[in-house]
């Protein structure tokens, strides 16, 4: 029952906040895309049996990136790119804030082999993470640390038993969900795309920073309970 209702935790940080976004005007086709990839993102993790140790640290993280689509790059090169966001939590009133829009890109290393394709979402755990995401750009694991999420029906399942990184990452293909490492990839604020969805007249991540000032609040109880 526990388990069931983890998921159901996770279903709410899309399907009760990200779609109000989408009520947003003049929001950016890009944006509007991002979001609506998002909300699929987190319905197919919250589905697979061993989601509950994610659900653990959603509950009560600082903050969630979602990337709907992390791409390989062409043979040879080796890389890969997405695009996605970023929702902040404000553990005093339970209430979330958002979204930020960023990109990533960064060694394919992590991707299976044959897999040209994977959607992400990473849970930031502390402050300390948080606070890169106010900035232009970072690289992780050089910048701030990061490991592969822990998978289970909880989050005592974990092989880091003390859950002491700063950000935990998770991805999934074609049901495939797994832990993923993401050491060397580099975070960079979207500027174009937050200025479109929040105005040309505020910083990059003033969404993630402010509290109460602005309509479009993403999370509701429900994520939390």
């Amino acid at each position: 029952m526990k388990e069931t209702l983890s998921k159901k935790v996770i279903v709410s940080l899309v399907t009760l906040s990200l779609l109000l976004l989408l009520t947003a005007p003049a929001l950016a086709a890009t944006a509007n895309e991002r979001i609506t990839s998002s909300v699929h993102v987190v319905r197919d993790m919250s589905k697979e049996e061993d989601v509950g140790a994610m659900a653990d640290l959603v509950k009560s993280a600082k903050g969630v990136v979602i990337v709907p689509n992390y791409v390989k790059a062409a043979f040879g090169i080796g890389g890969a790119r997405g695009e996605g966001l970023i929702l902040r939590r404000d553990p005093a009133t339970n209430t979330w804030f958002g979204p930020g829009f960023l990109s990533v890109t960064g060694a394919s290393i992590g991707l299976q082999i044959g897999v040209q394709s994977t959607a992400l979402l990473l849970v930031v755990t502390n402050q300390k993470g948080m606070d890169r995401f106010y900035g232009d750009k970072f690289k992780l694991g050089a910048d701030i640390d990061i490991a592969a999420g822990p998978v289970g029906r909880s989050a005592g399942a974990a092989t880091d038993v003390n859950l002491q990184a700063s950000i935990y990452s998770y991805s999934i293909n074609k049901g495939l969900f797994a832990g993923l490492s993401l050491s060397g990839a580099m975070m960079t604020t979207d500027h174009d795309i937050n200025a479109t969805y929040w105005g040309t007249s505020i910083n990059s991540f003033c969404p993630l920073r402010l509290k109460g000032n602005f309509p479009y609040n993403p999370l509701t109880k429900a994520f939390l309970s």
